[in-house]
């Protein structure tokens, strides 16, 4: 039976409000007890003066909070922009690429429109047309003072864009208008308990190495936003326009994880836990509707949206900072020492159908969120063969890593290939691959921490590789090289017009910090055009994806808000 759904707007919901517990099982056989540290004493003093802070940063914060609906405000360019090209090449000639497009998803949004990926098989590809460099105007929305950043991007059945954005005070599910960038709707997410942490204890970097909150959310088929809250709650949110023409969110559906997730997490009124935090990473459904979630310390869990049972495992000492990517197979997770294959038992339950370990290496790199891959799955193939690839974190040079799909596989032919990629000591990634067809692409991310690792005209070793696996699967060649410096953007790949869209930052010695959107011809790795967006930190995008818009805009998210390109010409 379904709960009734309430509307909202920016205000924060009580914790009690429209909680999912029927049917909550926890199958403790399953799971791996967590024993908590002892609590650390903190002496009083700290305690008042972390207190004390975190009280002023949060009204502070508050007083920033902006009205709905609310015009877009363009982000501010740091000095220097007037001294760098606005645009570099020529306007690039459509050239489709042709290859079978990933099956699509009945439960998401059409493949293109539905999450941080693009689709269900995370190809990072978009159907349409992305910008051809004719004459590509910019424009942007800061989305407040400090902070800010737009990373999923999605887009409703009439083109409107969706996407989360973070801030100080809490993520906020917006709902944009695609030209003007103008706020429609407004919904509070709760704080993370990184954000929390860092401002108390002035800690800043844990906040760029924490991918829970709802920055991996998903459009499903009913143009409703599905995310997991740093509450350990699953949501799932409507948009409508009332008759006062006014949009307004409503939560049609709250589900409460916090029965098999550890939730004893730092907040505003908890500075110093003393249990654990396990926060929820990201969610998807599988072909079944199932919507499966996984969090950072290893739990891998389904909900069933019809009856609202949940049922979960745990994957002892690992951990999942990436997204997943599901087909009609199975439910492909990569965590930081493995990648799987799960399906669901008839009551829901994760089951492992295979288990494949790679070299995670012996440490974190520069430009890595954890020891071990930083790649969401990719589901790929033609002509019958069905393909699975991620990177591993192999110590000198990062290799990719292709593995045949199915249950059926032998362990001597599950692995395709392992391509080694960029510089040696100098390579590593924390996106997901490209996939069309047989051909994979690889950004380099080596050296980018966050949005203070470029400045003063810095920039990263660099390096994009495009792979194809052969036609008879015999194994895997590297077609090109480029040297594209594309710090920490998931790149795209328009197969429209066969453009390969980066986040481009050069070196420069003047200590200008320009980020350029950079087009790339996907069949031969040449750049063909470079469009400024601006200036400084603000611009860095921060892990965030380029997203292709169904009306042909490429849109960046950046630390300071969101970004728009799009052909004038």
């Amino acid at each position: 039976m379904k709960h009734r759904a309430f509307p909202c707007t920016s205000q924060r919901l009580g914790p009690n409000v429209g909680r999912r517990r029927d049917d909550v099982t926890h199958p403790r056989s399953r799971m791996t007890p967590l024993r908590p540290d002892r609590p650390r004493r903190i002496p009083r003093r700290a305690r008042d003066r972390a207190r004390t802070l975190a009280l002023l940063l949060l009204v502070t914060a508050t007083a920033f909070t902006a009205a709905v609906p609310a015009v877009a405000t363009e982000i501010p360019k740091a000095p220097g922009h007037r001294l760098v090209d606005a645009y570099r090449g020529a306007p690039a000639i459509p050239r489709p690429v042709p290859a079978d497009a990933p099956p699509q998803h009945p439960h998401l949004a059409p493949n293109g429109r539905s999450g941080m990926h693009a689709d269900a098989a995370g190809s990072g590809t978009h159907p349409y047309s992305g910008p051809l460099g004719r004459d590509p105007a910019v424009t942007s929305a800061q989305i407040a003072p400090v902070g800010g950043e737009c990373a999923t991007a999605t887009f409703d059945s009439a083109g409107r864009l969706l996407t989360v954005c973070g801030t100080f005070t809490g993520f906020l599910l917006k709902l944009l208008d695609p030209r003007t960038l103008d706020t429609l709707a407004e919904y509070k997410l709760p704080q993370r308990s990184s954000t929390v942490e860092a401002v108390t204890r002035l800690d800043f970097s844990k906040i760029f190495k924490d991918t829970s909150g709802g920055a991996y959310f998903y459009l499903d088929d009913r143009d409703r936003v599905v995310l997991a809250d740093s509450r350990q709650h699953v949501l799932r949110i409507a948009h409508n326009q009332g008759a006062d023409g006014a949009w307004r969110f409503t939560v049609e559906d709250d589900w409460d994880l916090t029965a098999h997730v550890p939730h004893d997490c730092v907040s505003w009124t908890n500075l110093f836990p003393s249990g654990v935090c396990d926060p929820v990473t990201s969610v998807m459904p599988d072909w079944q509707g199932r919507i499966w979630w996984v969090t950072r310390l290893g739990r891998v869990g389904t909900v069933h949206p019809g009856t609202g049972a949940i049922r979960s495992l745990r994957l002892p000492g690992e951990e999942i900072q990436n997204s997943f990517s599901v087909a009609e197979d199975g439910v492909s997770i990569v965590s930081d020492h493995a990648l799987y294959s799960f399906r669901a038992a008839p009551d829901g339950t994760p089951v492992v159908q295979w288990r494949q370990a790679y070299d995670r290496g012996t440490g974190t790199k520069p430009g890595s969120v954890n020891q071990g891959s930083g790649t969401t799955p990719d589901l790929f193939g033609q002509g019958g063969e069905r393909y699975v690839a991620i990177t591993d974190n192999a110590d000198d040079r990062m290799n990719v890593l292709v593995y045949r799909r199915g249950t059926d596989v032998s362990a001597d032919r599950r692995l395709v290939c392992t391509v080694p990629v960029f510089t040696p000591g100098a390579s590593t990634t924390d996106n997901s691959l490209i996939s069309w067809g047989n051909s994979l692409v690889v950004e380099n991310n080596y050296g980018y921490e966050n949005p203070l690792s470029l400045t003063f005209g810095r920039s990263v070793t660099g390096g994009v590789t495009r792979i194809d696996v052969r036609p008879d699967g015999s194994g895997c060649d590297t077609v090109w090289d480029s040297a594209i410096r594309s710090p920490s953007t998931v790149p795209k790949l328009s197969t429209a017009n066969g453009l390969l869209y980066f986040y481009e930052k050069e070196p420069n010695a003047l200590g200008i910090d320009a980020w350029y959107l950079t087009a790339v011809d996907f069949r031969t790795g040449e750049r063909r055009w470079q469009r400024l967006t601006g200036t400084g930190p603000a611009y860095d995008n921060n892990w965030a994806p380029i997203t292709i818009g169904p009306d042909g805009t490429a849109y960046i998210g950046v630390f300071n808000g969101i970004v728009a390109v799009r052909d004038q010409g």
